[in-house]
Parts: C-alpha cells; structure tokens; sequence
C-alpha cells in the first residue's frame, strides 16, 4: 500500500486547498487527477515554469527543472515547480509570482 501525503496550497484571496498526493507522485499531477484547480497547469513536465510555487513547511524532492524558470538559488528558497515536486512528507506550499504567462 502506497503512502499518502497531504499537500495544502495557500493561494493569496483564495481558500487554502488540501488534497492527497500518493507517494512517489508529483503535487499538480494529483491535484489535477483529484480535480482539483487552484496551481495554474501548462505543459505538465517542467518546460513552461507556470506552476510555480513556494514550499513553506515539509519534505521533498524534484525532478530536474530549468533553471530559465527555478534558479539553484531559487531552489534553496524553496521554489518549484508543482509539475515536478515530489513530497516525501505532509508539505505546504504557496503559489509564486510567475516568471511566464500562463496558459489558458
């Protein structure tokens, strides 16, 4: 059986939203299978960088992202992107101001 993590996204004016993430799985990619929307989708594997967001609290790991969009140093911040963040615990995240346009 599958660990789960619970991901709760803090959106400045919206409500927070918590959802589970199973182990092993990325945040936008259960937030999307849950049907849930608040992280802002585009490509789904790291190349367009609109799924930014700010981990506050909790463990994790990412798949390779470009550093056009999250720099090392941005990193260290704690800034991912949803499509490849991988919470090895509980984690709470922000979103982050957006360095490309979303796309609709």
């Amino acid at each position: 059986m599958s660990e789960i993590h619970q991901c709760t996204v803090k959106a400045h004016g919206d409500p927070d939203l918590t959802f589970d993430v199973r182990s092993g799985e990325r945040v936008l990619h259960e937030m999307i299978r849950g049907g849930r929307h608040l992280i802002d989708v585009g490509c789904r594997g790291g190349g367009c960088g609109v799924c930014r967001v700010r981990v506050i609290s909790g463990e994790y790991t990412t798949r390779r992202m470009s550093a056009k969009h999250v720099t090392e140093a941005e990193q260290a911040e704690g800034l991912a992107l949803a499509c490849r963040l991988i919470p090895s615990s509980d984690v709470v995240v922000e979103l982050a101001q957006q360095t490309s346009i979303p796309l609709t």
